[in-house]
């Protein structure tokens, strides 16, 4: 039963990912990816919020794979970070490249610290 939990949480998270980068990037200009950039550094703060509740409230872990690896998993993107990060190499926008390598990578380790600091409250 969890797997079939994880697997509709992990379509709902994907279908969250594909408005919420919808939403983004029709607000914004230029070739840096804001929508997948939006995407992961949210789920990353969403991770820690979970993990965080598992950790120090208790929550179960049927619910943290649920929300962790099924929604979290569904909604955050490895894949198209990095097509995106080397479509940018590739069309010779190198400091975007680097931007999107380097500010993926702090602000989702910043996102999921703030998560798990908000479990701890």
């Amino acid at each position: 039963m969890t797997a079939l939990a994880v697997a509709l949480a992990a379509g709902l998270g994907a279908v969250c990912r594909y408005l919420l980068d919808v939403a983004v990037t029709r607000r914004t200009r230029g070739s840096f990816p804001y929508g997948t950039f939006c995407v992961n550094v949210t789920g990353s703060f969403v991770l820690g919020l979970v993990v965080g509740l598992g950790l120090h409230h208790h929550l179960g872990g049927d619910a943290v794979a649920v929300l962790g690896a099924g929604f979290a998993g569904g909604y955050t993107t490895l894949s198209t970070w990095a097509w995106e990060t080397l479509e940018l190499g590739r069309e010779g926008e190198l400091r975007r490249a680097v931007a999107n390598v380097l500010g993926s990578l702090a602000a989702g380790l910043l996102a999921a610290a703030a998560g798990l600091g908000l479990a701890l409250l």
